[in-house]
């Protein structure tokens, strides 16, 4: 099979996936794009938006759609890290140790509300996330090499919430901020739930798989195969060095920062069916891949400067490659 072939196939193969989670999560397309995205380009994704706009529907049919294993922890204040990774326990019969698997491993682990939980039990992913292995009791056990970790959250003004430790927020690929439907998108919600036809919002059962197994496996390092030019990998250092720079910074974007960006730029290039990279696929997933990353010097913070806005000054002032 060529490479423009097997391009082909991933880009309709994600298109298929989009295209089942537009019948279940209504107005979410951008979200739903991003999330794909992270998927494609190796990484993981936090979705971000306040409750009951369908975050963990959105997550629950991201998984159903690709097909893989999929675990489902709720964060909660009395959560403990073995919750998630596991714990060695005494075997009553043999009197030996044996390990008893947590959640995390598995294909797909949705985190459900990551910040409703201490900063203790928070970082137990963080081993996972970066080495796709957990540690228990000083021994290593590897993860499937698909592991992906799709968690959700609250805005941090909510009542109830830790933030999330700088370290584990930069093993993100991409911070999806989901917002509140568009009046008519919100009466199609209404009426579809009121027929029964949109089954995940009574919590119905997931959709069926969109693709096969090896297709969800492909997608995993799809942004691979899509080529971005020596002049885009210019134009990517120097948003990143103009970022560092701003007076308002006071920790800027990392290489492993700028190299999400590339990742995600080449997943996006291929959801719009190019298997090479344009600047605008650089533009498009600049605040999401960036925007968590940044630090702001505190008097700029009280003065209301946002990483948003930021980055649109970077992306303003840095000349884009002809």
């Amino acid at each position: 099979m060529s490479e423009t072939v097997a391009t082909e196939r991933l880009g309709e193969a994600a298109r298929k996936i989009l295209e089942a989670l537009d019948r279940e999560v209504l107005g979410q397309r951008p979200a739903a794009e991003a999330l794909l995205a992270a998927y494609m380009a190796g990484g993981h994704a936090l979705l971000e938006g306040v409750p009951g706009i369908g975050k963990t529907l959105l997550a629950r049919c991201f998984a159903a759609c690709l097909g893989t294993r999929f675990s489902r922890v709720q964060f909660t204040p009395d959560l403990m890290p073995t919750d998630v990774i596991g714990m060695n326990v005494v075997d009553p019969a043999s009197r030996a140790f044996r390990l008893v698997r947590g959640p995390v491993f598995t294909q797909v682990l949705m985190a459900d509300e990551i910040n409703r939980t201490p900063p203790k039990t928070q970082s137990a992913l963080l081993e996972a996330m970066q080495e796709r292995q957990v540690t228990i009791d000083g021994a290593s056990y590897p993860l499937d090499p698909e592991f992906f970790v799709l968690a959700t959250e609250n805005p941090v003004e909510f009542e109830g919430t830790y933030p999330l430790p700088e370290a584990q927020v930069d093993r993100f690929l991409l911070r999806i901020e989901m917002g509140l439907p568009e009046e008519a998108v919100e009466v199609e919600i209404y009426r579809e739930a009121a027929s029964g036809r949109l089954g995940g919002w009574n919590g119905g059962a997931p959709p069926a798989p969109a693709v096969t197994a090896e297709e969800a496996r492909a997608l995993r390092t799809a942004s691979r195969r899509v080529h971005i030019a020596p002049e885009l990998l210019g134009y990517l250092a120097r948003l990143a060095t103009t970022v560092r720079r701003s007076p308002h910074v006071d920790l800027g974007v990392s290489p492993r920062g700028g190299l999400s960006l590339m990742e995600t730029a080449r997943a996006g290039a291929l959801l719009a069916g190019r298997d090479f990279v344009l600047p605008d696929d650089l533009k498009r997933f600049l605040k999401p891949c960036w925007g968590h990353r940044l630090i702001l010097k505190s008097e700029s913070e009280l003065e209301g400067q946002t990483a948003g806005r930021i980055l649109d000054e970077a992306a303003a002032a840095v000349e884009v490659p002809r």
